[in-house]
C-alpha cells in the first residue's frame, strides 16, 4: 500500500527527479523512478506512475517516452535553459568584475539547479579573464535593485559616494542627490546615470562605490536631458566613463586601425581618405579627458589628432607632461 502521508506530495517529488535525474544522455525506467520516490518515503504502483507522466505532460514538464528494447525510458527534453546557454550565462558571471566571487558561486550553483545533475557538472567552468578584480562590495546587487526601484516609481535618491584612499581604504567623497535615470554596464562596470540638479548636467557613478542609498519622496528631474538619451552613444564618448568637456574631434589613422576606430565608436562613423597615403579620418564626439588621451598615445604613431587646435594643443600638454616625470 502506498504511504499515506506523502502522496499529496508525489507529483512535486515526481517533477524533481524528472528535472535532477534526466536529460537526452539520462534516460530512466519506471522502475527507477519507484525507487527514487522511495527515498522521499513515497511508494508508487507502476500504472499510476503512468498516470502521473502524462499529468507532468499535460502541466507542461517536456515529458519524452521512448522504447528500448523491452523497456520504456523516460527523461524531460527540452527545458526552460537548455546547457549550451546556461554555459553562456556562467560565463558571463564569471567574467563580471561587478559580481563578487561569493555572489558568483551563489548564482551559478542556482544555475545548475535549473538541469540535470549531470548538465550541472558541465557549468563548473573556469573563464580566465586578464586582469579581472572581482568587486568586494557584497551590498551593489540590493542597491541596483533599489536604483531600479527609484526609476519604477520615478524619485530621487541620496547616497554617500566613495573612493579608494592610498591607504587602500574607501572612504566617502560626500553625499550626493540625484535623479536616477538607467544604469549602464561599461567597461566591467556598472554605472548609474543620473541627472544632477545642482550641475545641470548628466552624471555617472560607478555603483559599487555607492553606499547607503535611500530613495526621496521627491520626484525625478531632467527628463528633458533624457529624452533622446542612448547608453551606447554615452560610453562611446566617454572614455572609461571618465567625464570631459564634449568635442567633435577630427583624427586620422593607418588603414590597418579602422576596426580599432569602428569598435570604438560604432559602424556609423564616417571614414573618408586622409591626405596621407595608407591612411584614413574620420569625425568623432568625445569627452576630452586623460582618458581619451591615454587611448590615442596607446596607438602609437599610427595615429594623429587633427583638430580641434584646443584638442590638439591638449594633448601636447599631457605628452609634455609624461616626458617630464621622465
Amino acid at each position: 500500500m502506498p504511504k499515506e502521508g506523502n502522496q499529496k506530495l508525489k507529483l512535486c517529488y515526481l517533477s524533481k527527479i524528472m528535472l535532477e535525474k534526466t536529460d537526452e544522455n539520462h534516460r530512466i525506467t519506471i522502475e527507477q523512478v519507484r525507487e527514487y520516490l522511495s527515498e522521499y518515503g513515497i511508494s508508487a504502483e507502476r500504472k499510476a506512475l503512468y498516470d502521473d507522466m502524462d499529468a507532468l505532460g499535460f502541466f507542461g514538464l517536456d515529458i519524452i517516452k521512448e522504447k528500448d528494447g523491452r523497456n520504456f525510458y523516460y527523461y524531460v527534453g527540452q527545458k526552460n535553459f537548455d546547457i549550451a546557454e546556461l554555459k553562456l550565462l556562467v560565463d558571463a558571471i564569471q567574467s563580471s568584475k561587478f559580481i563578487t566571487e561569493k555572489k558568483s558561486n551563489d548564482l551559478i550553483k542556482k544555475l545548475g539547479g535549473l538541469v540535470s545533475e549531470y548538465e550541472a557538472v558541465q557549468l563548473k567552468r573556469e573563464v580566465v579573464v586578464s586582469g579581472r578584480v572581482k568587486t568586494m562590495n557584497e551590498s551593489i546587487y540590493y542597491i541596483i535593485d533599489e536604483i531600479h526601484h527609484a526609476i519604477l516609481e520615478n524619485r530621487q535618491i541620496r547616497f554617500d559616494y566613495m573612493k579608494w584612499t592610498e591607504e587602500k581604504k574607501l572612504v566617502s567623497k560626500g553625499e550626493r542627490v540625484v535623479s536616477p535615470w538607467a544604469l549602464n554596464w561599461d567597461d566591467e562596470n556598472y554605472y548609474l546615470i543620473a541627472f544632477d540638479e545642482k550641475a545641470d548636467k548628466i552624471k555617472h557613478y560607478r555603483v559599487d562605490k555607492m553606499k547607503k542609498i535611500e530613495l526621496l519622496p521627491e520626484k525625478r528631474l531632467g527628463k528633458e536631458h533624457f529624452r533622446e538619451f542612448n547608453p551606447a552613444e554615452y560610453s562611446k564618448m566617454n572614455f572609461g566613463m571618465f567625464s570631459g568637456e564634449k568635442e567633435m574631434v577630427k583624427i586620422s589613422f593607418a588603414n590597418e586601425l579602422a576596426g580599432v576606430f569602428i569598435d570604438r565608436f560604432g559602424k556609423d562613423i564616417p571614414i573618408t581618405p586622409a591626405k596621407k597615403k595608407g591612411w584614413s579620418q574620420t569625425r568623432a564626439e568625445v569627452a576630452v579627458s586623460p582618458q581619451f588621451f591615454g587611448w590615442i598615445a596607446a596607438l602609437g604613431n599610427q595615429v594623429k589628432i587633427e583638430g580641434p587646435q584646443k584638442v590638439v594643443n591638449g594633448y601636447r600638454e599631457t605628452l609634455d607632461g609624461i616626458r617630464n616625470l621622465y
